[in-house]
This record gives structure tokens, sequence and C-alpha cells, in this order.
């Protein structure tokens, strides 16, 4: 293991360095996010950087991607130091990146989000039939089924992701930086991104990979560079450490359980019930109960149905038929104002889009949903109350913020998501809906949130967990409800099932499973 602040000088590696960082420094108002800094990267190799939310991560790869500035130390790229005064200019020496959070025009074509600023042209017109030519030819690269021209707004989290990918590759880069590539994939899109992954090492472009799922990584990753508080901690071959190593240096202690001790018990009275729910198209008939007090699991494949069904509970989609009983309460939820006035919540899979204020303070994003609570009679905002309350949720989640006046989009990944649970909290919320609540969260972040889920639970509020691991679905339910095309096949008790059973019933296959 490399010594804090210092690089192994001698791994045996023929590989060529393409990009070296000295001690690079970057300060914001009240953070230090950079201290310090050294990162070497190779051509030909995958070089993951990992870390909780808030170690650093995304504002290295800024720097180096031509966003931000250091405020000290030095970039050499290809043997030249240099100072990228924006991402187009770093984009122009050969240095691209895969956001994390979708960085897409949502009302442009496909092909026209893969392009943007460089499409094809004949004379002064664009060329259409180049563009369409040109962007098939890099979708048809990632094995995907999306048509160029279908616009973005249309598409799921998903398949954005993946137009997000096609447009980095389109700029045949030297340096192709990947923040969470694989999110919100599923793992046959996820087989078909490492596989373009090492095409993309056989041609000596040089990858950098942060990902939280960290044990996907054995197949694609050469090195690994861990981070924590802004800091450089050590760099590794990912072959001669373990993923429990890796753990402990991010969090500075070892996690030996993935997932907090249950001490919530769901009791036997119903809290929530759906009856033969029906969107035309979409999903139906669908029906279930949730307890008081428990964690129930909406499992199954992407495209599944399992957001639809939650998004039309919440209002935000409309219902052809079916009912929705609070206890012995018949609702009529015909929007989100509807079910928020009832105690329902969601927390959508896309808290950028749907579930932030990005350019509010963390203060007025914690109150968004309960602005009453804080205004006066007159309708005026109690700004000290506002923020004495945003600075209770701040401390009981370990939101890292220097301040709850910060701007929400300045925040870590992990940190907006706490901002957007605290929201719901506030609003004493008695069902809440989490869709992928701990989506692009670090490991240290999501047993955080996994004792949250089981605190409120122990407070008698239903919680239906909607994720795509598996794990974190045996880890943390006691009753799983897997969805296959729009239907719910079957309830299981968590306790007696695994994740091969889930599978077999996700995939639409009857019976039980062997």
């Amino acid at each position: 293991m490399e010594s804090s602040g210092r690089l192994h000088a001698h791994l045996p590696d023929a590989r060529a360095e393409v990009l070296r960082l000295s001690n690079v420094t970057k300060r914001f108002p009240g953070v230090l996010a950079l201290d310090g800094v050294s990162f070497e990267l190779r051509r030909g190799e995958v070089h993951a950087v990992c870390g909780e939310n808030g170690a650093g991560k995304s504002t290295l790869m800024k720097v180096i991607s031509g966003q931000y500035l250091p405020d000290e130390g030095t970039i050499v790229y290809k043997g030249k130091e240099c100072r990228f005064a924006s991402s187009l200019e770093a984009q122009a020496a050969g240095i691209a990146i895969i956001h994390q959070e979708l960085n897409l025009v949502p009302h442009l074509s496909v092909a026209e989000n893969i392009f943007l600023a460089r499409e094809p042209r004949r004379a002064i017109f664009v060329d259409r039939a180049r563009l369409r030519i040109d962007a098939q030819r890099c979708l048809d690269r990632l094995g995907v089924d999306i048509k160029p021209g279908t616009l973005v707004r249309t598409l799921s989290v998903a398949q954005q992701q993946m137009v997000e990918i096609a447009k980095a590759l389109s700029l045949d880069a030297e340096v192709l930086i990947m923040d969470e590539p694989t999110s919100s994939l599923t793992e046959s899109e996820t087989s078909q991104l490492f596989k373009i992954i090492h095409e993309l090492k056989r041609a000596d472009v040089a990858i950098v990979y942060i990902s939280h799922r960290l044990d996907e990584m054995a197949e694609i990753v050469d090195r690994v560079t861990v981070m924590r508080d802004g800091r450089y901690i050590s760099t590794d071959r990912f072959s001669e450490t373990s993923v429990d190593e890796v753990v402990s240096r991010m969090v500075g202690r070892s996690l030996e359980d993935k997932f907090p001790q249950r001490t919530s018990v769901p009791t036997q009275e119903v809290l929530f019930s759906a009856d033969a729910l029906v969107r035309t198209n979409v999903f139906g008939p669908v029906s279930f109960t949730l307890r008081r007090g428990e964690i129930l699991g909406f499992a199954g494949l992407m495209g599944a149905g399992r957001t639809e069904v939650a998004r039309a509970i919440f209002g935000a989609d409309s219902l052809d038929s079916g009912t929705v009983k609070l206890g012995d309460e018949t609702l009529a939820i015909r929007s989100p104002i509807d079910a928020i006035r009832h105690g329902i919540a969601y927390l959508s899979e896309d808290r950028k889009a749907n579930g932030l204020s990005v350019k509010m303070p963390v203060a007025s994003n914690v109150t968004l949903a309960n602005m009453d609570a804080v205004s006066s009679r007159g309708g005026f905002i109690r700004f000290a109350e506002e923020a004495a309350v945003a600075q209770r949720y701040v401390d009981m989640l370990g939101i890292r913020t220097p301040s709850v006046k910060q701007i929400a989009r300045n925040l870590s990944g992990g940190n907006q998501q706490k901002v957007v649970i605290s929201k719901w909290l506030f609003r004493d919320s008695r069902v809440l809906f989490f869709d992928e609540p701990t989506r692009g969260i670090d490991v240290g972040a999501k047993f955080a949130i996994y004792e949250l889920l089981d605190k409120l639970a122990a407070q008698g509020i239903g919680i239906v967990m909607i994720s795509s691991e598996l794990p974190e679905i045996l880890g943390m339910t006691d009753r799983v409800a897997v969805f296959h095309e729009g239907e719910l096949v079957t309830l299981l008790d968590t306790r007696q099932t695994s994740q091969e059973e889930i599978m077999h019933y996700a995939s639409g296959r009857q019976g039980a499973s062997q």
C-alpha cells in the first residue's frame, strides 16, 4: 500500500504516463474540496478513484476536465504542463467526461445530444442524414436499441445514461472519465459497457472510473486510488488489494456489516393498500398492502413497472382504474399535492430532475414540502426558523455542507440525496416511496441511510423501497413484491427467499424456482 500523499514511483507497468496532477488544491467558500492531491494516469489502463461522497472525487474530475481551475498545483498532460480554461478546451485536447448527473438537453433528439455543438455540416446547414448515421454508429457500438431521432425527454434514466456514454465515445478521447456510469444500467447493459471499456483499453485510451459498486470493478480496473476528506490516501494495483481494504481506507474504519441490524418489527395493521391499479399499456392490475412499520421491497428488471406504480400512487402520473387506501380511508389522488396532504411521499430515482431545486439553498429544499410550518400567517418565510429546521436535519443525517445556505447543486450526490430525504421527514409523511434511495451513494452513506430507514419503520412509518440491487432488497426489507412487464407477479417473505428466486420471477418464469 502507498503511504498517504505519495504515489508509487515504480509499479511494474510499462504503459506510458498520459496525465499527472501534483499537489492540486481547490477551495470553495467554506470548503477545502481538494487538499494537495496527486494523481497519475497511464495509457490503456482503467484507474478507479474511490471515496465517500464529499471525498473530492468529482471535484478532482472537474479539474482534470477543465470545469474548474486548481487554486494550487500542476497538471501535466501528454508531457506538457497545462491549465484548461473550459471543458470545451479539455475536450479539444482529448479529455472527455461522462457525468454522474445526466447532462443532456431534454427537448433535443438523441443524435443532437450526442453531437451537440459538433454537428456534421453541409455548408452552413446541419447535415441531418450524416448526423443520424454517425449517432446510430455510436449507439450500435453500445448495443442499445435507441433510435437517433428519439427525444431525450421520452427516455428512461437508464437509456439517458447510455446516451451520455455514446456522447463521450463519439469524442474519440485519449482520456475518458466515467463518473458512476453503471448507476442506472441493467446487468446486460453493464456487461456491454464493460466490453466497450476493454476495447478502449486495447486502443490505449486511459480511463478514470468512479463507482460505488466496488464489487464490479474486478472485471475492468487495473489500479485504484482512494480519497478521503479531499485528500489522497493510497494507490494500489486492484489485484493486490481487496474491496474490504478499499472500503476501510475510504471511511477510515472497517465496515464488517453492509446492513444494520433491523430493529423495526412491522405490525399486522394495514397502513396502506392498493387494489387493482391500472395504467393502460404501462402496468396493472397491481394490488398490494403495506403494514405499519414495514419496509416493502419492489424488485424487478428495468422497465418492469416498479417506478411507474409509485409515480401513479403519488399522483405524478394518472391512474385509469383502481383504488388506494390509507387505513380505511379511500383516497382521491389527482396530483402530488393530494398525495402529500395525505402523508404520502415519493423520493424520485432522479433527484436532480425531480427531487431538488438545485439552484436553491439547502434550507429551502428541506422545508420545500412543508413551507407553512416555517411561514407566518401572511405567507412570509421565517428564515431563522427555516435555518434551524434545516440545521436539525443536517445534523441528524450527517449532511456535509458548510452551511444550510449552501446551494444544493454544490453538494455531492449523496448529500443531495440526504437533503431530499430531509424534505419528506420534515413533512411527517406516513407512507414513503423511496425509488433507488442509495443510487450513486458511497458505502458509508448507504449504511447511514439504511439505519435511517430502519429508524423510520420503527416509528410506524410504512416504507416502499424500490431497488435494482438485490442484496439491498434482501438486507433491508420485510417482504418483496416482484414485478415483471407491468405485473406484480408474486409477494415473497424476505427471510425465506433468495436472489435466485427473485430473479426467477422477475424474468417471467412461473412457479417456484429450483
